[in-house]
């Protein structure tokens, strides 16, 4: 019985490269210059000046090929070899080099420059994952205080109910009014949590239509009046109430912005202080502006109230008002760059904070 066989030949090896060293180029540059010299010298005393000036060109420009091409299968060979190294750690924001730069001046000395760029440009990178790691911890840190604060608090009211106070009518709706006040402000802050990681990746989209501004900030102004007043604050809008102000931008998320600055200078403003929000516009844009004359914010927290659970005040104690997840800022600053702008910040120890950003007038014609 017959039986078919397959032979597999091994694959053929590698070639290798032939690396010739230093000391066999010299040798070799050494043994030619000395033999065009030598017979340089053997034949011009028979020559004529003429010809000995031809001899004498014919003789630098073979020293100087051998000299040069000695050097592109040696030196330049490595730099390019270097070079090709080094393309693949760099970065896609890296412009490619081209190995046209061999036949350039100073390849050294671009190779040198290269490296040192793709140094400086790697220390700044891991000063920068310094930087966010350190902000990670932070972050953990804050978000695992804010957890915990609600749901213990709510722990001990059930617990405190479980041990006995159930049969007090009073004490016991006393004690399960403020674990749902507790559960509430979780909640609170697990959906700032998702809405601002929703944000940062892009998944909620703004959903954009024409209002009027000053229609909204009145709005705004009737659901945050009772809790001005409980710290005799005054609020004011200095437009009058007569006056338009159309843009196009999503209605709801704007109105959350302007709830998070006013809401946020009722907080941490000064009692019997003031409050101002105002419009203007010019061709294009229409300028958003609160303003209070609270007590003010130093300039090295004036980038980093923006912050997730920012605080200027270090200590974990909550203001005397309650409430707030510590990311309003935060989810305004995601919601005013969702919409092609960016906020402002003025701030002025003693005098007061003035926060404001843009957004796209309507036009006459829509």
């Amino acid at each position: 019985m017959a039986t078919n066989s397959t032979q597999t030949n091994p694959p053929p090896a590698p070639r290798s490269k032939v690396r010739v060293s230093s000391q066999a180029i010299a040798i070799v540059i050494s043994v030619l210059v000395a033999g065009i010299i030598g017979a340089y010298l053997f034949f011009s005393p028979q020559l004529s000046f003429r010809n000995q000036v031809l001899a004498l060109a014919l003789t630098f420009s073979s020293c100087f090929l051998l000299v040069y091409f000695s050097y592109e299968a040696l030196i330049f060979r490595e730099i390019n070899s270097i070079y090709g190294g080094l393309e693949k750690f760099k970065r896609q924001e890296f412009k490619r080099m081209s190995n046209k730069f061999l036949f350039r001046p100073d390849p050294l000395k671009r190779i040198k420059d290269e490296i040192y760029l793709l140094a400086e440009r790697n220390q700044k990178e891991i000063e920068e994952l310094k930087r966010l790691q350190a902000m990670r911890r932070e972050f953990l840190a804050d978000v695992s205080h804010e957890l915990k604060t609600p749901i213990f608090a709510a722990q001990g009211f059930i617990h405190t109910l479980l041990d006995g106070a159930m049969d007090d009518e009073r004490v016991r709706d006393k004690f399960l009014q403020k674990a749902a006040k507790s559960l509430d402000g979780l909640d609170v802050l697990v959906q700032d949590l998702i809405t601002i990681s929703q944000l940062e990746k892009g998944v909620i989209k703004m959903k954009k239509s024409r209002f009027d501004l000053n229609e909204l900030g009145q709005e705004v102004f009737e659901q945050l009046e009772g809790k001005a007043a409980a710290r005799h604050m005054t609020l004011h809008l200095t437009n009058e109430t007569t006056e338009q102000f159309l843009v196009t931008a999503d209605r709801g998320r704007i109105k959350q912005v302007l709830i998070n600055f006013i809401d946020n200078a009722i907080k941490y403003g000064l009692d019997h202080g003031n409050i101002w929000l105002s419009f203007q516009e010019n061709k294009r844009k229409t300028w958003v502006t609160v303003r209070d004359d609270g007590p003010g914010i130093q300039k090295e927290h004036q980038t980093r109230i923006f912050e997730r659970f920012y605080r200027i005040d270090k200590s974990r104690t909550k203001d005397a008002s309650g409430g707030g997840s510590g990311l309003g800022l935060a989810i305004s600053k995601h919601i005013v760059e969702a919409h092609n702008s960016g906020i402002g910040i003025n701030s002025e120890i003693g005098v007061g904070t003035t926060l404001k950003f843009k957004l796209p007038k309507v036009k006459d014609a829509e």
